[in-house]
């Protein structure tokens, strides 16, 4: 049997200088339901890629049809989406030295389903593809007429609408449903976040809705301001339940030549991995679909990330939130079990479940007040009770001045971060939120952000993310009228978003230097900081644009607060 398994096999490779190599399309050829469905053929050459310890799949040229019926399936936690089973295209675990090859080949998935997940893995590389959705996790509908508390919407053929207990319901021709939580107004002609709009929550409520006899649909809420007749309504997803690459615990990453024209997540979502890169990855609107969003939510993330972190000539448009974030885990002290052991507890539900604290670990303590470090301490030993919560115990004692909300947070290494030459526009809120505490250069490329185009974050207090850059160069960009969003992305076009209750002693961030960018802007706003130690703003040309209403006071162009070495050259 294990005989005709390898000749089988042999059937489906070809050795090319010791490397071998799988072709998908032989799998397919052999599956008759393929063309609807290829995720069979997937799964076995996967496995059989593992079985034989095969360096690359080969995927052919054309569309690929991918659905959830039978493909891989765990229970995901990923940081800062949310945790559920999912199902998944392409689960690679434990995998070394494997590429992923397409040839102009086009993932279209049907459904709640995720892309790639990676766990464990090193020395990977994926190019050559795209990845797109029959039925996006977002809606979007022309705004055709509005009035005092009500807006009304016409949705594309394509998009199945109807009433249910008085709301729109939204589904799939599956009859799959698309729960929405927000609303947000895009400009249609610009294909960008519309002059100063900002985002309608739900939480948990929904919008009364009636069909109107064009069969439009009228959504009702008291506070619905103005809205500009031919623009479109974005209807946000519920939940991020299926990124399209998630990594975790990897190394040595390489995605080439990709394109994620839509996914239910995040576009990229790496944590606790080392030596990341992006080179050719596009987060955009597949341009023949009249579609404005791109991924869901984040085009990239990266959370407790180590060695190099390089986004390369990448764009990352129209997603339905930032561009990047890059930072650590705050874990929220709960109680003081014992001299050298601490009950720990997560705060923020898009964390529940990670597992990041392992012995003989670095652990800094902080004071979630103010942000700054008093102690370092080496972790003896970690038990997870569930979760939620974790038993830490500590080679040394911990300080007298530990107090319960103060937060801990690994602090042996963090990523050197290059982004360069990328596009980085046209999204919900704000492009580049940078917390790596090792060398991040920017340059070389175009911010055109509705909100802050870089925000330096970090807080303990409510998204519990670990930031306090050190050492940041910010060179040779154009920042493209930026700031024509919602007034809460941000207070100017370079700024700190960190909370930080008590401001006055804390010096969080560190060592900023903004060189040789142009700023064209309509908004007075460039710079504003607080809790800086070090920030030089030199050798910078700002040019005043005409492209929206003018905006701000130009006393208010450079606010600095709580700073010290502070030099506008």
């Amino acid at each position: 049997m294990r005989f005709l398994s390898i000749l089988f096999f042999c059937f489906f490779v070809i050795n090319t200088n010791a490397a071998k190599v799988v072709y998908l399309q032989k799998y397919l050829d052999a599956d008759t339901l393929s063309y609807i469905d290829a995720v069979p053929a997937i799964r076995k050459a996967i496995k059989d890629c593992v079985r034989f310890h095969a360096n690359e799949l080969l995927l052919p040229e054309g569309t690929l049809n991918l659905k959830p019926d039978y493909a891989f399936e765990k229970y995901e936690y990923i940081s800062n989406n949310d945790p559920s089973m999912k199902r998944i295209a392409f689960c690679l675990e434990n995998l070394k030295d494997f590429t992923i090859r397409g040839n102009n080949t086009k993932l279209l998935f049907s459904g709640f389903m995720s892309a790639f997940s990676l766990s464990n893995c090193s020395d990977i590389k994926i190019e050559g593809i795209s990845i797109d959705y029959v039925h996006p996790f977002v809606s979007e509908g022309k705004i055709v007429d509005a009035g005092t508390g009500w807006y009304e919407l016409k949705f594309p053929d394509s998009c199945r609408v109807d009433l249910l207990d008085g709301s729109l319901c939204i589904r799939d021709e599956y009859g799959i449903t698309y729960p929405f939580s927000s609303l947000l107004e895009f400009d249609t002609e610009r294909r960008e976040v519309a002059y100063h709009a900002h985002d309608y929550w739900i939480y948990g409520r929904t919008y009364p809705a009636v069909k109107t006899q064009d069969g439009n649909y009228r959504l009702y809420r008291k506070d619905f301001g103005e809205a500009r007749i031919g623009n479109t309504m974005v209807l946000g997803a519920t939940a991020r339940l299926n990124p399209a690459f998630t990594l975790w615990e990897c190394e040595n990453i390489n995605l080439m030549n990709v394109d994620i024209y839509h996914c239910g997540g995040m576009g990229v979502i790496a944590q606790s991995s080392r030596n990341i890169e992006l080179n050719w990855v596009n987060v955009m609107p597949p341009s023949d679909s009249g579609r404005i969003i791109s991924a869901s939510a984040d085009a990239t993330h990266f959370v407790n990330c180590k060695g190099y972190i390089r986004l390369l000539n990448c764009i990352l448009r129209n997603q339905k939130d930032d561009a990047t974030n890059i930072h650590g885990w705050y874990m929220a002290i709960e109680r003081v079990l014992s001299p050298e052991k601490l009950l720990l507890r997560w705060h923020n539900s898009g964390q529940f479940g990670i597992r990041f604290i392992k012995k003989g670990m670095m652990l800094e303590f902080v004071d979630n007040t103010n942000l700054e470090t008093y102690a370092r301490l080496q972790v003896k030993s970690v038990t997870y009770l569930n979760a939620e919560y974790a038993e830490v115990t500590f080679n040394q004692k911990v300080p007298e001045q530990v107090s319960v909300n103060h937060v801990v947070a690994e602090d042996d290494e963090y990523p050197d971060v290059l982004i360069k030459g990328c596009y980085i526009g046209n999204n919900r809120a704000r492009g580049l939120l940078i917390g790596s505490r090792n060398r991040v250069i920017i340059e070389d490329c175009t911010f055109h952000t509705p909100g802050a185009a870089i925000l330096f974050e970090g807080d303990g207090n409510y998204w519990y993310e670990q930031s306090g850059v050190r050492n940041v160069i910010i060179r040779n960009n154009l920042f493209d009228n930026c700031m024509y969003g919602s007034f809460t992305w941000g207070n100017a076009c370079i700024a700190v978003g960190s909370g930080i209750p008590q401001k006055k002693n804390s010096r969080y961030h560190r060592n900023i230097v903004v060189e040789n960018n142009t700023f064209e802007t309509f908004d007075s706003r460039i710079v504003n900081l607080y809790c800086v130690d070090g920030f030089i703003f030199r050798n910078n040309k700002i040019v005043m644009s005409d492209k929206y209403k003018t905006y701000g006071d130009s006393d208010k162009r450079y606010v600095t607060e709580y700073c010290d070495n502070v030099r506008f050259e």
